[in-house]
């Protein structure tokens, strides 16, 4: 093939939302693509993650995606309403400061969005288990050559393309080459986060007393703000809620390369401390 019918290769650093996204996207304006991930394989049935929610433009792009576009329904709740409240748990005060009904959002969970778009592309581009070493470009910079090791055998191997695409999360090794001084800026908050899957439990008073709190929960984003944190909640599909809690303060010292902490059974005693003085008492529980 001469080079000028040579389909361009491009070579994705990350396998998770972002990566296979831009996979898709490039395999559809006719270039080749494969796709380096560390982890050894798909997420299936993986309950970690969280929600995401997808505005108009997003959910547009995605069922252009798809085979059945109704398969993003599948998998989403809508939020067609954003509720901001002020909370005093102390004073025994809930106030909305701004309530949305337009909001035309759709909420789906981390590994079932993923699953949606991996599902969509051909699994031999996938280099499963293999993790970034570097990259190296030609001397006329028209071709990239990446080296990754399989974690299984450690073998090095390399992947030659046209374009290299960095995927592979906040703190990326391919932008460090790139930007090496370029540092995370600490945003003033750390956040917690998790997905409670009440399928087995949906009639307990846990649930029953969230649904009162909340009666819009199936259809909303709920954020509700106190003194230096706020929290928000939501329902994901298939009975789950989402629930994110940022907490104002210092700059928190970690280590190694990770923007995330291990958990202690302390920091977990204090989570519902601080809790039990914020929060409405059904999101507290």
């Amino acid at each position: 093939m001469s080079e000028r019918m040579r389909k361009p290769k491009a070579i994705i650093v990350g396998g998770s939302i972002a990566g296979i996204s831009c996979a898709k996207a490039l395999i559809l304006a006719g270039w080749d693509v494969v796709v380096i991930e560390k982890t050894r394989g798909p997420p299936t049935g993986n309950p970690t993650g969280a929600g995401i929610a997808l505005h108009p433009l997003s959910q547009k792009i995605v069922k252009s995606w798809l085979h059945q576009p109704d398969l993003l329904h599948n998998i989403t709740l809508p939020l067609t309403i954003d509720q901001n409240r002020a909370v005093d748990r102390e004073k025994n005060i809930c106030r909305v400061l701004a309530r949305d009904e337009n909001f035309n959002y759709l909420q789906a969970h981390w590994t079932d969005l993923h699953s949606l778009i991996y599902n969509t592309l051909p699994p031999e581009i996938f280099f499963w288990g293999h993790l970034y070493l570097t990259f190296c470009i030609s001397h006329d910079k028209s071709t990239v050559t990446v080296k990754a090791k399989n974690l299984k055998t450690d073998e090095v191997i390399d992947i030659a393309g046209d374009l290299l695409v960095a995927a592979d999360g906040s703190r990326s090794s391919v932008r460090q080459t790139f930007l090496p001084d370029s540092k995370l800026r600490y945003t003033g908050y750390c956040a917690w986060r998790g997905v409670f899957d009440f399928s087995e439990n949906e009639n307990s008073e846990t649930i029953q007393g969230i649904r009162k709190a909340y009666p819009t929960l199936g259809n909303g984003v709920h954020m509700d703000l106190a003194s230096g944190t706020y929290t928000v909640l939501d329902e994901l599909m298939y009975k789950r809620l989402n629930w994110i809690w940022f907490i104002s303060q210092p700059e928190l010292q970690l280590k190694g390369d990770s923007a995330t902490m291990k958990v202690s059974s302390d920091m977990i005693k204090k989570m519902h401390q601080e809790a039990e003085k914020i929060w409405v008492p059904e999101f507290e529980e």
